[in-house]
């Protein structure tokens, strides 16, 4: 047990660049009490001394503000950044280099004894606030973004955004030059996301903009058959699409201008 807690403490100083000496690591990281607390609680369970071992993961839950079930099941080099409000339950697996951030919940989605709580491989990493539900399988490498809300498996190296939580990629949120030119024409940029991050708005409003082009270029043909049979059609110029200033929160005035 202490050979790995001597890994958990490496970890820290990997995942964690606040992290200054083992000591202030000891003393004041409770996501590494908790994991310490849990193996202990886990040998307990695993010996059948259920009491015993759900009192010391309730008097960890109590220091720590991280909840663990004994029943769970923990790799090596798992990481729990500030923690506060995580739970963990009792048929979760989690496996080797896993991160886990404050307010993630793996829980169950059912009264029924068995299998009822999350899978996570390896290398996994869930942002704050997410909230992985049910017995399905988190495959290698995957990242689940923060607040989301996952109730299906997850294929390898995926990333997670949402409620419920879809699969994105940077390419599908990135707009085409079609996109862009009709985006700005609207008054209205297709790709205001964070540095790295997909957003999935974005990719809704991508498509919008891809269907209005269509509908564009229908209308211009529609236009022209109609002169071509000798129909008549206003040729007043459409106005621009004008877009009104509105308030971001900051107190300043913004524009799609």
């Amino acid at each position: 047990m202490f050979d790995h807690l001597k890994e958990d403490i490496k970890v820290v100083f990997d995942r964690d660049p606040a992290a200054r000496s083992k000591i202030e690591i000891l003393m004041s990281y409770p996501g590494i009490h908790a994991v310490f607390f849990h193996r202990f609680s886990h040998r307990l369970w695993k010996l059948n001394w259920y009491f015993l071992a759900r009192l010391t993961s309730h008097m960890a839950r109590f220091m720590t503000g991280i909840e663990i079930h004994p029943g769970a099941v923990i790799g090596r080099r798992f990481f729990i950044d500030h923690g506060m409000g995580v739970v963990i339950g009792e048929t979760a697996v989690i496996g080797d280099d896993c991160t886990l951030y404050h307010g993630v919940t793996l829980g169950g989605t059912s009264w029924q004894k068995g299998k009822r709580h999350p899978t996570l491989g390896n290398s996994v990493v869930v942002g704050a606030g997410a909230k992985v539900l049910g017995p399905i399988e988190i495959s290698d490498n995957a990242r689940i973004g923060s607040n989301s809300v996952v109730v299906r498996a997850v294929p390898e190296g995926a990333t997670i955004v949402g409620i419920p939580g879809r699969v994105v990629s940077e390419e599908a949120s990135k707009p085409s030059p079609e996109q862009e030119a009709m985006a700005k024409k609207m008054g209205f940029d297709a790709y205001a996301a964070s540095n790295g991050v997909p957003d999935p708005v974005a990719v809704a409003i991508n498509s919008m903009l891809d269907h209005i082009q269509v509908m564009d270029k229908e209308m211009e043909k529609m236009c022209h058959e109609i002169k071509a049979l000798g129909g008549k059609i206003n040729e007043d110029v459409i106005e621009e699409m004008k877009t009104q200033p509105f308030d971001d929160g900051t107190g300043q005035s913004c524009s799609g201008k």
